[in-house]
Formats: C-alpha cells, structure tokens, sequence
C-alpha cells in the first residue's frame, strides 16, 4: 500500500513539473506555429483540440531550450537615432493608430502579388503552399494580435535588410533633412518612404513584434523586436508556414481594443476591403445543431406518460425509433474563418464589361445611400499620373449640402493606392461646388510612402482633381435633357451657378449646363444654348431680368417693351442667379445686358431714329428741369426711354452699378456694417431716370414746366414720381416717411379736403363714481357672513357641550 501511495505522489510532482513549464512558456512564448495553413471545417468550443490546431500554438519546446535559442540568436542593435525615428513615427507621421492595420495588410498584399509574379515564370514558385490570403487573428488571452499571408515570404537577409532598415538609415543626416523639410512646411513623405517604415507603424500599438517567415530559398527564420533592438535566429521547429510570414503583435496595454473582433472588422472594412486577395478573420458564431442523445440520457428522459398511452401507439413510435437515431437541438459556438473583403473593385475592371446593375449595386454598398445613382461614369485616365475612378451622382441633393460652404470636409471621395484605402479627408480633391459627386479614386503612381496623410499636399493630387472635374462635368453632360431638368437641376442647380462663379478654368463647360426660367415658358426652364437659338435675327445681346419672383420680374416695368417686342428675356429668381450671370463676360459671343440698367438699344430705322430724335427735343425742357431744379442731388440725369409702355417712368442703373436685386441682396448681408467703403460707393450712386414720353402724366407734367418752372405742385409730383420709380425699379427709398406724408397730401387735395384740418382728437373718460346702492349691498353682503360665522361658532359650542 505504501509503495502504491509513493508512486502515485512521483506521478503529481511530475505532473505539477510539467503544467509549470507550459506555464513559464506561455508567458515567454515567441515561436508559434501557422494558424492559417489550413481551412478545412469550423470548429466548435466542445472541439478544443482540433480547433487550436488552427490558432498559434507553442510548438513544445521547454523553458530551457527557448532560453537556448534566444541567447544563440544574431542580435542587432539599433542605431542611437532609432529613438527619434521612433518618436517621429508615433508623434507625426501617424496620427491615427489604427492605420497599423492598414500598413500590415499592405505590405501582406504586397508579398502576395509578388509570389503571384514569380508564379508566373516559375512554375515551383507556388508548389509549398496553393492558397494566396491573409489571415488575422486576435488572442485576447496572450494579448496577441497575428496577421499571416501566404506571400513571397523573406530570408534571413531579407529579414535584416528589410526590417533593419530602419537602422542602417538612422543617420544624423537623414534626420536633420527631414527636420529642415519640417520646418519648411514640406513633405517629408518622399523622403522617409524611401526607408520603409510601414513596417514600423505596428509599434505605435506593439510592445513587442515577431516575425516569422519562409522564403523559397532559405529555411524558416524568427524576427524580434522591441524597437530598442531586434534579433534574428534560424527556426527550430522547421518549415511550419510553408511559405509567407506571420506577424505577431504584443499589443500595449492601452491598445486592448485592437483585440476586439468589431473592432478589426471595421477597419478592415474600412481600409482594405478592396484587396485583390481574401482577408479572412478567425471569428465565432453562434448556430443551432442537432446531436444524438446518449443512451443513458434517454433512458433517464423517457416520460412516464408511455405508461397512459394506447400500447399500439407505443409499439409502431419505437418500430420508427429503431431505424432514426434521436436527436436533440443545441446551439453552440463554431468557430472559423470569416471572409471580410467579398466586395470586388469594379473600377478594376472595363467599363464594357460591368453591367448597369453592378454600378448600382456598388454604389449603395460603399455610399450607404437607398436610391440609385442618377448617373456615373467610370473611366481610366492616363498621362502625368495613371489612376482609374468611378463617380456617381446622386438622385437627391445631400442634407445640409451649402452649411458651412467651403469649410466643410468632403468625404465623398475616397481614395485607394492599388486597392488600399488611404483617406476621404480631403478639402481640395473636389471643387466646393462639386461636393455632391461620390467616388473612388484608386492610383498605383502616388507614393505611399510612410505617412500617407501627407498626400494631401503633393502636386499629383492636383493633376487628379483637374481629371476629376472634368469627367464630373463630362457626366452631369450627358445626363438626358428631360431628367436633367426634373431632377438634376431642381437638386443641384445652385451648385452649377457656383461653378459658374468659382471656377474660371471651366466656365464655359458650365455655362452650358445653366438652366433658367424665360418668358419663352411659363413651366420648362431653358439653357443658354436654347436662347440663343431663339434670339431675333439682328440681337447681339442675352436680356436678363433679376427678382424675387418670377412674377415681380414679369411685372417690372424695365422688361414692358422687351416683351412688347417679342424679345425672349430671362428671370434670375435666386440670389446667386445675379452674381452668376455677371461673372460670365458672354454666351457663344452674345453678351449679357441687364435690362434694369444702362445699354438697352433696339434696332431702329431711319424714320424711327428720326421720331426718337424729335421726342428727346421735345421733352428736353423736362429732362433738364428735372436734373437741374425739381430732382436736383437725387438723380444722375433725365432721359427720354427706349424701354417703358406702360409705366410713366423708371429709375435705371449705370453699367457697372447695382440694379434694385443686387442692393436688396447686399443690405441683407449678416456681415453688412454699413462701413464697407465698397458697399457705399454702389449704394450711394446716383440713377438716371427714364421718363416715358407717351404717358399722359409725362405730358401733363411738360405743359406745366413749360408754363411756369417754379410750379410747386409739379415739383411734388416729380417727386413722388421719382419715388414711386423707385420702388417699381426694386430699389429701397431713403425717407419713406416723407413719401407717405407727400402720398397723404395728394390724397387730401384729391378728396378736396384741406391740408392743415386736423385729426379729431378722442375726448377723456370721465373717472366713475362709486354707486352707493352697490356700497350697501356690500356691506349687506358681509354682515350676512358675519352671521353666518356666529351661528357656526354656536353649533360648534353646544356640540362639545354634549359630548
């Protein structure tokens, strides 16, 4: 009994050794197997074993004989500069850390397309391992984060020389450029991306990287680093990958949450889901299985109920129970390897070969948006820089599209460098006024370099965004006309007019993409190129007529014998309808006239010059009267008018001054001051009044300067014509309350009642006084309370009394 009782002691001390010495490996592990050689068929948490022959293993090798290896080890230490280099890559180069990810997977994606090449020419290439993914997997018990590719793998040259880079162009020299470049506001990104510290980036969540890789032409080596120094040693376990390299990541105690599978999803979804090859992340599941039950736990689940039932019943259910096993459902967790990038980069491919629905399809899926495109062009463009792009337009105008115009980050562009996505934080890749189109871009000529925020500045982005304008225009072009029209320019049109304004270098492309209500059509809006095709055959000028509304600009007494004439006038409704049209200088060699102002002539004939002629005799006593005397200070000049029918007079701006639109528009201004010099000048200039010969106010108001020049009452009547002018013209008076007194005393004379009869004044309410029967009955009123409080008083007395 004794002897029995000593060996089975001897069994638990060597027990105990041995979960002691798996422990001190776990800790200080390093060399772990490939996880993703193989994708045979899920795992589930009951199948522990099989399933960890999937995840990173310790390949069994004691705490002394790892010791062994790190102390056999080629160790590299990094230059003195490797601390500044190291700061600089986490302080300023990457702002963001989660882009570790998107360097990692780069570099995977890389190798791959390099054995991928190889295998072209070299049929052997590719014989260790068939498959071409990526692979990562997340480790939350060892706080380890591993990224495995089946690429062209390294040597152990390959992995000094790459990886050491670092340090062998750690020089005083090198930094002190780059420092100099800093301090100029230049991009360093060329110069440091000729070192390739990619690689780097997983430092800025790591403590502790390594590398393991297999190239074709060496055996299987180990890479470490602590990013003071780093170590290279031959494999001890042999060939496990096959061919590629694993990268495990010691992450930071702060940097946990790059652990979590939402989290590595996302930014894969979100960087890299545009990759030639499969990315796949080892995640669970939960699903509902069918298992067979025991038969000891049937036996011990078998009802009583059998008992109460028929036994013929009993006798045919276990006849069927003999040929099907009995089965129960159970949900369990399965684990496997999820495909993250099952998009496809259909810019990748010919515009001939993507169908329509594809486009579509697309489309919803990267701008999360509901309806389809209104339209899209994909196209590869090629010269200075070679990048291939898809653009869309969307079907309704973004929310908030004009708040904070010109500030506000577009977003809807996203550029990718060979599939990778690198940003969307872009104010200069797209013109303000184009910032509904969405898109990609993906280029394999931009340097990536290390800090590929630093793009933002680099001079190819400027050539891009040339082509992406023009092929933006190109699309919105061949939208067809009566789509354009309903939807298109009831969305964006204000975003055209912008265009008109801001960008000089494609004024003209846009001006033809201009729509405006004309009084050729009271519903269809019309392009320039429709107007000019309906002008009269001797008009050299485009007549365009700015207000509020359509109808002010219809009733406006400057367009009467426009219209009268039968001459197609255009009506500027929006406020930036007047700063579009003066920011163009002319239409397919028309040039635009206002008509509210100065410069509206007709083609007249020698008989009617002569008529014009006479008039303008005629009526010069007026026209002089009124500038010198009765409109003195308020009016530039008097004119006889080419332009009125009906209204006896207008008040007309210079060439180059405001018409009534523009000034309403600038006085309401939020920043209008009123001490804006400019502002001023345009607001204080004076008009030229145009009378209107025909009009029987007009002739009244000649026979009556003609009679007597110092008439008072034609003085008065000048002025409320001029007033009156005034606000038909759109302009805003100076004292419109000495217009309303001048309209009250035209009034009175008119009604024969006399200018000095006053107002009848209200008289004043005598103070009431107080009635005395109303007094009484008050008084009445309180005595009864009084009473009736007593009377309370009382009751309450006798009460106590009783009880």
């Amino acid at each position: 009994m004794k002897r029995v009782w000593a060996i089975g002691l001897l069994f638990a001390l060597v027990a105990f050794a041995a979960v002691k010495a798996e422990d001190e490996l776990d800790v200080d592990g390093v060399v772990e197997e490939d996880f993703g050689k193989s994708r045979d068929a899920s795992r589930t948490d009951d199948e522990v074993v099989q399933r960890e022959e999937e995840a990173i293993q310790l390949d069994g090798l004691n705490a002394a004989q790892i010791k062994e290896i790190r102390e056999k080890s080629e160790k590299h230490v990094f230059q003195a500069e490797v601390n500044r280099m190291m700061k600089l890559i986490i302080n300023s180069l990457y702002k963001n850390k989660e882009i570790f990810l998107r360097e990692l997977i780069s570099n995977a994606s890389d190798a791959l397309d390099k054995i991928r090449l190889l295998s072209l020419t070299n049929d052997e290439a590719m014989a260790s391992n068939e498959e071409l993914t990526i692979k990562i997997k997340s480790d939350k018990e060892k706080n380890m984060l591993h990224i495995t590719d089946t690429g062209v793998g390294m040597t152990k040259e390959d992995l000094v020389k790459n990886l050491g880079t670092i340090a062998k162009s750690g020089t005083s020299e090198f930094l002190n450029k780059m420092s100099d470049m800093q301090t100029e506001d230049q991009s360093t990104s060329e110069l440091i991306g000729q070192f390739g510290v990619g690689f780097y980036s997983a430092f800025l969540i790591a403590d502790k990287v390594i590398v393991t890789s297999k190239h074709n032409n060496d055996t299987q080596h180990i890479w470490e680093s602590d990013s003071n120094q780093f170590s290279v040693i031959e494999d001890p376990r042999g060939d496990t990958l096959g061919r590629g390299t694993t990268i495990t990541l010691v992450l930071k105690e702060e940097a946990s949450d790059y652990l979590e599978l939402e989290t590595i999803k996302n930014l894969v979804k979100k960087y890299s889901q545009f990759i030639n090859f499969p990315i796949y992340v080892w995640a669970s599941k939960t699903e509902t299985v069918e298992e067979p039950i025991e038969e000891d736990a049937e036996a011990a689940e078998e009802p009583e109920k059998e008992a109460a039932e028929e036994e013929a019943e009993v006798e045919e259910e276990e006849e069927e129970d003999k040929d099907k096993p009995k089965t129960k459902k159970v949900e369990k967790t399965v684990w496997d390897w999820e495909l993250m990038n099952d998009i496809k980069p259909i810019w990748q491919r010919p515009a001939k070969e993507v169908e329509e629905e594809e486009y579509k399809a697309f489309y919803k899926t990267f701008s999360k948006d509901t309806e389809d495109p209104l339209a899209h062009i994909h196209f590869t463009a090629e010269g200075e820089v070679t990048f291939r792009s898809i653009l869309f337009v969307p079907t309704a105008a973004p929310r908030g599209l004009f708040d904070e115009y010109g500030s506000k980050k577009n977003d809807y562009i996203k550029l990718f460098v060979r599939r990778v996505f690198i940003t969307d934080d872009f104010n200069d890749m797209m013109p303000k006024y184009l910032n509904f189109v969405k898109g990609v871009v993906d280029s394999d000529d931009l340097p990536l370099n290390v800090s590929r925020e630093t793009l933002q500045q680099h001079k190819l982005l400027k050539v891009i965004r040339k082509k992406l304008v023009r092929k933006s225009l190109d699309m919105i072009k061949k939208i067809a006309e009566a789509q354009y029209n309903e939807k298109f320019w009831k969305e964006f049109g204000t975003n055209i007019k912008l265009g008109v304004i801001e960008d000089h270098s494609n004024r003209t492309r846009l001006a033809k993409l201009l729509r405006f209500q004309t009084s050729n059509s009271d519903t269809e809006v019309a392009s320039l190129e429709q107007y000019v095709e309906r002008m009269k055959e001797k008009q050299d000028k485009i007549y365009f007529m700015a207000g509020t509304s359509r109808k002010e600009a219809e009733s406006s007494p400057f367009v009467e014998r426009l219209l009268k004439k039968g001459y197609e006038v255009i009506y500027l409704t929006e406020p930036v309808d007047e700063y579009c049209i003066q920011a163009l200088p002319e239409f397919d060699g028309k040039r635009f006239q206002n008509v509210a102002k100065e410069g509206v002539k007709f083609d007249e004939s020698d008989k009617t010059k002569e008529k014009r002629e006479a008039l303008e005799k005629e009526y010069e006593p007026l026209t002089t009267w009124l500038k010198d005397k009765a409109l003195k200070d308020m009016i530039e000049k008097a004119v006889v008018s080419q332009r009125l029918t009906n209204s006896p007079c207008a008040l007309v701006a210079s060439q180059y001054g405001w018409s009534g639109n523009m000034e309403r528009i600038m006085k309401a201004q939020a920043y209008q001051t009123g001490k804006d010099i400019s502002t001023n000048y345009y607001a204080s200039q004076k008009k030229t009044l145009e009378i209107n010969p025909k009009h029987p106010l007009i002739k009244k108001m000649l026979n009556r300067v003609h009679d007597d020049g110092e008439d008072q009452t034609a003085s008065d009547l000048a002025v409320v014509l001029f007033e009156t002018a005034t606000l038909r013209s759109g302009y805003q008076l100076a004292d419109t309350k000495a217009y309303g007194e001048r309209i009250e005393r035209m009034l009175r004379l008119s009604m024969n009642v006399a200018l000095d009869e006053q107002i009848e004044e209200e008289p004043e309410e005598e103070p009431q006084e107080e009635d005395p029967a109303e007094d009484d009955s008050d008084n009445n009123k309180e005595e009864e309370e009084e009473i009736v409080d007593d009377e309370e008083e009382e009751t309450t007395k006798i009460e106590k009394t009783e009880l």
